[in-house]
């Protein structure tokens, strides 16, 4: 059988304004935008001046294959980084059949999807997910010598703090997504038990992102 064809990275629209009436006027379009799934996606687009971005294609947690997991994780690499931006994105959320109740909690961190589908109550869960979303809802920092990840997804504020280097390198390899054979079994139990990680098909994905704009004091997040 041949091989597959490689997933295509995602191409976004983009523009200087999120405000409806703005980005309708002369220069505030930045058009379509191919990007490389790479780390410096969001990066890129901030520096265009994007500040709202709209992806090209549903992420689809439903699809299965590995080529639908790369898919679906190069997308949510890029919201979640946008988020970490606050900057807005439209995109659609497809969830699969299992553990949809749970799974939208899970991304409740970023920024809410255009659109819900999957089953259960997806028009509440889509509802809660805007009402309740504020930036630095699930954070993670490195500091000199540990790791620290903050996350009020559920309510309150739970805290990890890690200080073994081994940590580090596992979030370094999960950021974009990678196979879960390829992270130390007990690292990876650890973050699945806290869902501080998301697995899709084989692969498995870091969920915090590094805050890029703080809603208040640091102190305080």
């Amino acid at each position: 059988m041949p091989a597959s064809a490689p997933t295509p990275p995602p191409t976004v629209h983009a523009w200087r304004d999120h405000d409806t009436q703005a980005r309708s006027l002369p220069g505030m379009s930045l058009g379509r935008v191919p990007l490389a799934a790479a780390p410096d996606d969001a990066a890129h687009l901030w520096s265009l001046g994007a500040r709202l971005v709209e992806l090209d294609a549903p992420v689809d947690l439903s699809a299965p294959g590995p080529d639908a997991a790369r898919a679906a994780i190069d997308r949510l690499c890029l919201v979640r980084d946008l988020t970490a931006r606050a900057v807005h994105v439209d995109w659609d959320l497809i969830l699969p059949q299992d553990d949809a109740d749970q799974l939208w909690k899970v991304l409740s961190h970023l920024q809410p999807p255009r659109t819900l589908t999957g089953p259960g109550d997806h028009d509440s869960a889509l509802h809660a997910w805007r009402t309740r979303h504020y930036l630095c809802k699930l954070v993670w920092r490195q500091g000199p010598g540990f790791l620290q990840i903050r996350d009020r997804r559920w309510g309150d504020l739970r805290r990890f703090t890690a200080d073994e280097p081994r940590y580090a390198e596992a979030v370094r390899g999960l950021d974009r997504g990678r196979h879960h054979a390829d992270v130390p079994a007990d690292i990876l139990d650890e973050f699945a038990s806290e869902h501080l990680v998301l697995r899709v098909d084989a692969l498995v994905w870091w969920l915090p992102y590094r805050v890029s704009r703080w809603l208040q004091e640091a102190m305080a997040v």
